[in-house]
């Protein structure tokens, strides 16, 4: 039968997609319609039969016999001789069906047939592939390295869909190889043509609350909140949580016993320092403890521009600063203020302290840089410091620090 060859690659594609039987004969029937629009001006007089299971399927044509001298002859017409030919006893005004093969639709709108279901079943595809993943936006997935090229990596998923991570959303650290299996959220859905395009992210904040979800089965119960998540990729991150439970202490449920709950998540994040921290409504108590490790002495709060001085001691004001500014800045976005570091320390020595901008002609501005960005600003602050500690906590050399320390110890001749 000429149908078969049709059918049979329509049910390649039922094979592979799994397409449910109702939408199948659906796609088949629009398709046969389609056709028969073209090639006789309207569908409204034809029957199509579909039998799917067995790969069969009939077209029948209902036409009203009319005068063999009805010379305007319509679509849903038929003039008496031919009629005869189907059954010689047919009348004027009688309804004839007549099956039609697809061998006369031509061999040109077969092959059109054809296209057109392939582009129908590939169309239904791209659709349900594009709200499975809408549905998934937001949450952890796990696919295959398949190719990593310069500006992004392709990743492929049990069911064989195309994921696309790119480099600004992965984490600085991250280094991946084909075969590899990768963890990130789904973080968009984009149509390109008619195509779904799915993108993954490992950098955003909703990325590690999915982590403390998966990881930390209280999160997961709902018995701990968490409440904010600010990070800064590969670096650092703030996790304020919550318990409406007295009994359970948030903080340490989160991190466990020596870090033991917390360090697969560390180890996802490429070593990604993660302070988890009580969250309250007490904005004093809440910028205090997003500040940790330092130490605060104490806090004055305008609400109305939403900026808080925070007031420290000269030792705690790097540690609240943080390496590159990122604890600071971190707190800020957390707490939802702008986070001013006004130093506490000896009145006289503060007096007679010297900005390290103004070692600018001896000192060079990168340096001074570095320094300002682990909170030490002036010179009195970097002499009061360990060396040792400022190699670990800068980008500078041993050399180029003793260097400075020369140059602002002779500044106060000590």
């Amino acid at each position: 039968m000429e149908n078969l060859a049709l059918i049979d690659s329509f049910s390649e594609f039922k094979d592979d997609k799994l397409i449910d039987r109702v939408t199948l004969m659906a796609i088949l029937e629009d398709v046969f319609r389609n056709a028969l629009k073209k090639k006789f001006g309207s569908d409204d007089n034809f029957d199509i039969i579909i039998n799917p299971d067995k790969g069969d399927m009939e077209i029948w044509r209902r036409r009203v016999i009319v005068a063999d001298d009805d010379l305007d002859l319509e679509n849903e017409e038929i003039t008496l001789t031919e009629a005869r030919k189907i059954e010689p006893d047919f009348e004027i005004g009688e309804e004839v069906s007549e099956e039609v093969k697809l061998i006369d639709l031509g061999r040109r709108a077969i092959l059109a047939l054809r296209q057109n279901l392939i582009s129908k079943i590939h169309e239904h595809d791209n659709t349900n592939l594009y709200k499975q993943f809408k549905d998934l936006i937001g949450e952890i997935y796990t696919a295959e390295v398949h190719h990593v090229r310069p500006r992004v990596v392709i990743l492929i998923d049990d069911e064989g869909n195309e994921i696309v991570l790119p480099k600004e959303k992965q984490i600085p650290s991250d280094f991946f190889r084909k075969g590899d299996n990768v963890r990130g959220i789904i973080e968009n859905v984009e149509l390109k043509g008619n195509k779904p395009q799915i993108i993954m992210s490992r950098t955003s904040e909703k990325f590690l609350e999915k982590l403390f979800e998966q990881e930390i089965p209280e999160v997961f119960d709902g018995l701990i909140m968490v409440k904010k998540v600010v990070r800064i990729p590969g670096e650092k991150a703030k996790v304020a949580v919550d318990s409406y439970d007295d009994r359970i202490d948030p903080v340490g449920a989160c991190v466990g016993m020596k870090g033991s709950r917390i360090h697969g998540i560390v180890r996802e994040l490429g070593n990604e320092n993660i302070d988890v921290i009580n969250y309250t409504t007490n904005i004093q108590l809440y910028i205090t403890r997003a500040l940790s490790p330092a130490k605060v002495s104490s806090i004055k709060i305008n609400e109305e521009t939403k900026r808080a001085e925070v007031f420290l001691k000269l030792e705690e004001v790097s540690k609240a600063i943080g390496r590159g500014g990122h604890n600071i800045k971190l707190a800020g976005l957390l707490t939802g203020y702008e986070l001013d570091v006004i130093r506490e320390g000896n009145v006289a020595e503060e007096e007679d302290d010297v900005e390290l901008t103004e070692f600018s002609d001896e000192i060079d501005g990168w340096i001074i840089d570095e320094f300002a960005k682990i909170g030490l600003d002036t010179a009195r602050s970097i002499l009061k410091q360990d060396v040792d500690d400022l190699v670990r906590r800068t980008d500078l050399e041993e050399e180029t620090i003793l260097d400075v320390m020369r140059i602002l110890k002779e500044e106060f001749n000590t």
